[in-house]
């Protein structure tokens, strides 16, 4: 939301008309297409979601699909878009530029923080305040009860929430996608631990080689086979999708928003507009889908040294 109001408040101050497409390419396909004014976006940059809506869209994967958007498109006099999404979206974007030549920029809404040329993505930092929350919470009750948690977040293929999360609530372990999970050394360390902690928390991302939280909790359980130590699983779903997002969310996606817009005028196209190193870049949509952004290997060294 706040991106779609600095798209909105921008593209007003520059003298531009701007529309909402509701419903995403669905919504384009069928002319769901409204005027936008400054007040259509008052009273939203504290809120999650998106008051556009979004939704999947498998006509817009035909010709036939996107030819119905473009000529809806065309009814309104639209001549630039700005596309609010992931590799998904990026990837719509990406042909429909190369189709009909309306000079598309993207702007980075993933929780997943996983495209390719910004260096964080709008709700990232959410989801990622978010889990953190949830983790001092369980922390409490596992070191009350000597329990270890397994706590699932979201990253089916990449673990940037997790890392990050797992860093900021102190965990024991992390288990991420991006690097090969080692069960037996996760079940050494713990015996290890026992010496000086009566609980652990390990985070796992929902798309770790070990499995989910639970598969990886039964595959731990199942080589400690100490009865007096209570293994618990939480899964925090989708609560991480949602909520007010955080004040660094905010800024990052009105920056994403209005570089967006003036990107567009700058003669940009079929590209995402991104934040790195606190410089607004722009990164061809070819390779924010085809380059795959990796983790931070000091986090990595950093949560094994916090530990212990």
């Amino acid at each position: 939301n706040a991106c779609v109001r600095a798209v909105v408040r921008t593209a007003i101050f520059k003298g531009l008309e701007v529309y909402g497409v509701y419903r995403g390419y669905e919504g384009m396909i069928e002319g769901d297409i409204k005027r936008m004014h400054s007040y259509s976006v008052s009273n939203i940059v504290q809120r999650g979601g998106t008051i556009l809506k979004s939704a999947r869209s498998e006509e817009f994967r035909t010709p036939e699909g996107r030819k119905k958007a473009y000529n809806n498109l065309m009814k309104h006099g639209i001549e630039g878009i700005v596309a609010i999404g992931g590799d998904g979206t990026f990837t719509g974007a990406k042909i429909f530029f190369e189709e009909f030549g309306i000079p598309t920029i993207g702007c980075p809404g993933t929780i997943d923080n996983d495209l390719y040329g910004t260096d964080y993505t709008i709700g990232f930092d959410t989801a990622v305040n978010t889990a953190l929350e949830a983790i001092d919470k369980i922390r409490d009750t596992a070191a009350a009860h000597d329990r270890i948690f397994f706590i699932e977040v979201m990253g089916r293929d990449a673990g940037f929430i997790a890392v990050e999360s797992g860093i900021g609530g102190g965990a024991e372990f992390v288990m991420v996608p991006e690097t090969a999970t080692d069960i037996e050394g996760v079940v050494k360390s713990l015996k290890n631990l026992r010496k000086t902690k009566s609980s652990s928390i390990i985070v796992v991302a929902e798309g770790d080689d070990a499995g989910n939280a639970e598969e990886v909790m039964q595959k731990v359980k199942s080589k400690i086979k100490d009865t007096s130590k209570e293994f618990k699983v939480t899964t925090l779903g989708h609560i991480q999708r949602g909520g007010n997002p955080t004040a660094r969310d905010r800024v990052l996606a009105s920056r994403c928003g209005m570089a967006a817009v003036e990107g567009l005028l700058k003669g940009e196209v079929n590209c995402m507009a991104g934040v790195m190193n606190q410089q607004v870049v722009y990164t061809p949509f070819g390779d924010c889908i085809g380059k795959t952004k990796p983790l931070i290997e000091d986090h990595l060294k950093l949560i094994e040294i916090l530990s212990i």
